[in-house]
């Protein structure tokens, strides 16, 4: 499996249980979309998929590559899109990418190319020597996928990518990275608590109170009915 696999992961803070044996599967060209109230254990995921956070209860591969026994190689195969921002708002956005390229050892015509070329995906070429200070929220997150694409990581991990946003800038962005999934085969984790994000093509994890309660496609898990009204009744059970 070359996307992402989780299982049987647990963590804890102290005495406070956070996620209580996890285990689920995002395959190759996918779009995952992580749905949950807040403190249901979004975060703490978030965090050791990313080895913020580090755990000997289950195991994390990402693109094939188990995170514990070979972090470096693991990685190297993601993208990532921190809930907050983290570009420097001073730099155009092509130094913002340059700088990036740089952290990941890409260096001369081999980065100005990749820059060039995700810049293009996001349709981001006409903004390349802006400030990012002077970019709208909308245009700012597309730079920050950019960003995270610089590397041509397997898997992208989003964590709330949409968080401020005003609708019209939310909704592009929601189909421009599952165009990626489509266009690239990108396997996409994206974590939200807005519905209205996930198609009905998507599969769809619901987590509550640091355990998965739903696995499969939006279509499948609503039928007939909302997803919102879905989620909403399937938390409120488990509470």
């Amino acid at each position: 499996m070359n996307g992402l696999d989780v299982s049987g992961v647990s963590f804890a803070y102290g005495e406070k249980q956070a996620l209580r044996d996890v285990s689920f599967t995002v395959a190759p060209g996918r779009f995952c979309a992580l749905l949950g109230p807040n403190g249901a254990g979004k975060s703490t995921l978030f965090s050791l998929l990313t080895r913020l956070f580090t755990t000997r209860d289950g195991t994390i591969k990402i693109a094939g590559h188990d995170l514990e026994t070979d972090a470096r190689g693991a990685m190297a195969r993601i993208g990532v899109v921190f809930q907050q921002s983290t570009l420097d708002l001073d730099l155009s956005v092509r130094r913002n990418l340059l700088y990036f390229a740089a952290l990941h050892g890409l260096g001369g015509a081999q980065a100005a190319r990749r820059v060039d070329e995700v810049l293009e995906v996001m349709d981001m070429g006409t903004r390349a020597r802006e400030r990012a200070r002077d970019l709208n929220g909308g245009h700012r997150r597309r730079l920050e996928i950019a960003r995270a694409l610089m590397h041509d990581p397997a898997v992208l991990l989003l964590d709330e990518p949409t968080v401020g946003l005003d609708a019209a800038s939310r909704a592009g962005i929601v189909d421009h990275v599952h165009r990626l999934c489509a266009d690239r085969g990108l396997t996409v984790f994206w974590a939200t608590h807005l519905t209205d994000e996930v198609w009905p093509s998507d599969q769809v994890l619901i987590l509550h109170q640091g355990r998965i309660l739903a696995d499969e496609t939006c279509a499948d898990l609503t039928q007939d009915t909302d997803l919102r009204d879905v989620f909403l009744i399937m938390t409120q059970v488990a509470a």
